[in-house]
């Protein structure tokens, strides 16, 4: 039965105006606009929560990594959430983490126009996303890239996990002096796990080694289970999702089926968090993660997981119901440079320190 509701509960505190000043933080901007309304209020809170799961000596920090983000200038703030030890595992589209390598090469990526006329594009194999273009000879020099590391680093007939691969790959082009975000990731042991490799230039370098005679073996099963079996080594977890997509349905199911591993559906030593659910004799384990942040543009009506709130992801057992979360709906090149910043000054301070070896 629903608690009786007074007036009293509906008006405790109220909307703040912003005062603008010269030389105002960023991080304090980001504070004010928390006490005003709308997706402003949110990105202001989504600060807040990442800075407490920052803070939190018992959460392990999962990021999801999805849409055509690296092509668009963000990929060094990724790469900084690693340098500064404020994520453990990274879940990322394989693009997203091919694509700046383009950038790290000294390739880059220019700044165009979405209305130009595309046939002109084609004829000059420039590549549109939006309103960047990309020369196809540049990104063509990236996936040849990947087919040659293949070809010199790996093992053929060896059945490798997406995170056995990358951090390899992570550590050869640190020997090159390219600074990608898998190499960071490499560099300070932040398991990569990539759950849609193969829909990406990794993929395409696959058929490049495969017509040169060399066969490569990604197992996505390995894949799951190296990332489930992470539940064993944490506490608790917090997740941030820049987008949707495969990613955060990879790192949301964390939380319900890492217990599937092990015959009592129970995670060995891990109680903390821990919810056991037992219906019509089916006995489950659930560990919801304790904070959760998402910027994304899509919307939860059309059923999609990229858009589904973390309230209903609640009743699956994927998120806390007495954690800390909150849904900004925004584009992530907007929001993802002021919560970095913001962050960076919140935390200059700070230095987190990993728990456990992830990798």
């Amino acid at each position: 039965m629903n608690k009786k509701i007074s007036i009293r509960d509906l008006l405790v505190k109220k909307v703040e105006a912003i005062e603008v000043e010269k030389d105002k933080r960023i991080s304090k901007l980001l504070r004010e606009m928390s006490n005003t309304g709308f997706q402003g209020k949110r990105l202001g809170i989504a600060v807040d929560i990442i800075e407490k799961m920052i803070r939190d000596k018992e959460v392990t920090i999962f990021l999801g990594y999805t849409g055509s983000l690296s092509t668009t200038g963000q990929w060094k703030i990724i790469k900084w959430f690693i340098e500064r030890n404020f994520i453990d595992v990274l879940v990322p589209t394989g693009a997203n983490i091919s694509e700046d390598i383009v950038d790290a090469m000294g390739f880059g990526y220019w700044q165009g126009s979405e209305k130009i006329d595309d046939r002109i594009l084609c004829k000059f194999s420039i590549n549109r996303y939006y309103d960047v273009f990309v020369k196809e000879s540049d990104y063509m020099k990236m996936t040849e890239l990947i087919a040659d590391f293949y070809m010199k680093e790996l093992k053929e007939g060896y059945c490798y996990s997406s995170k056995e691969i990358l951090y390899l790959f992570g550590k050869w082009l640190e020997k090159r002096g390219i600074e990608s975000i898998v190499t960071a990731a490499a560099r300070n042991r932040v398991p990569v796990f990539c759950p849609a490799l193969i829909d990406s230039p990794y993929g395409d370098a696959i058929l490049i080694a495969k017509s040169k005679g060399f066969n490569i073996v990604i197992d996505e099963a390995k894949d799951y289970v190296e990332f489930m079996r992470i539940s064993e080594k944490i506490k608790e977890s917090g997740v941030i999702y820049i987008g949707g997509g495969v990613p955060k349905d990879f790192i949301q199911l964390f939380a319900v089926t890492s217990n599937l591993l092990y015959p009592d559906r129970k995670v060995p030593g891990k109680n903390k968090g821990m919810k056991v659910v037992e219906k019509d004799k089916i006995i489950e384990t659930h560990y919801p993660h304790k904070y959760a942040v998402q910027i994304t543009t899509d919307t939860p009506q059309f059923g999609g997981l990229s858009g589904c709130t973390f309230e209903e992801a609640i009743s699956w057992g994927k998120i806390s119901a007495t954690g800390n979360f909150v849904q900004v709906y925004c584009d992530a090149t907007i929001a993802l440079p002021l919560i970095a910043h913001a962050l960076e000054e919140r935390l200059e301070n700070f230095e987190r320190k990993r728990g456990v070896d992830l990798l």
